[in-house]
């Protein structure tokens, strides 16, 4: 589901069991929540969106996966609702996660080390905005943030974000637990979100 990248990427494995059972709970939380067309795709693979960050949390490949698909033609608030509509899901011990890309141009990517104006204050607000738990701000960040649309000329790389965010809870900040860059423009900022870090 990927393509341009050195062979050896495209000899990785990551096995993980699926989970049927999930899927219909998924789909069944989030009918309920007013979602009136979820499909189920039993033949898709896993995104390299999904596998990626997983290999790294669990190398065995012993969790069992469901994975959702964005939708590019909706907005952030949407994504937002599906995980609102998603956050019951925690109490089950479903651990949801939303893996993209906190900056995603690639075709603005370079070989410097120093990074570029417009990334790096896309990047600043956006962790401001979560750190401070200013939701509305990140559903609306194509008109809020400084350079939105060379950030993310395309959204598919930001709206698992939002819906991690919706997961979490009215009002939670978020926790910054890794930020660093490569290749000028491309954040690896990873943000966690639990009630933990609600305000009192």
């Amino acid at each position: 589901d990927f393509y341009g990248f050195p062979k050896p990427m495209y000899q990785l494995k990551y096995p993980a069991p699926g989970a049927p059972e999930l899927a219909k709970r998924v789909k069944e939380v989030l009918m309920a929540s007013g979602f009136t067309t979820v499909h189920e795709d039993k033949k898709r693979g896993l995104d390299h969106g999904a596998w990626v960050p997983l290999m790294l949390m669990y190398p065995e490949a012993d969790i069992p996966v469901c994975q959702l698909s964005v939708q590019p033609n909706r907005d952030g608030t949407y994504h937002y609702n599906m995980g609102r509509a998603l956050a019951s899901l925690k109490d089950e011990g479903v651990l949801i996660i939303g893996s993209g890309s906190a900056t995603h141009n690639l075709r603005a990517l370079g070989s410097s080390k120093s990074v570029v104006s417009w990334a790096l204050e896309f990047d600043n607000w956006l962790k401001d905005a979560l750190l401070s738990g200013r939701h509305q701000d990140v559903n609306n960040y194509d008109m809020k943030a400084p350079h939105a649309k060379v950030a993310h000329p395309w959204p598919e790389h930001i709206y698992p974000l939002h819906v991690a965010l919706g997961a979490s809870g009215e009002g939670t900040n978020g926790e910054l637990i890794h930020h660093s860059w490569d290749l000028g423009a491309l954040s690896y900022a990873s943000y966690k979100f639990s009630s933990l870090n609600r305000p009192s």
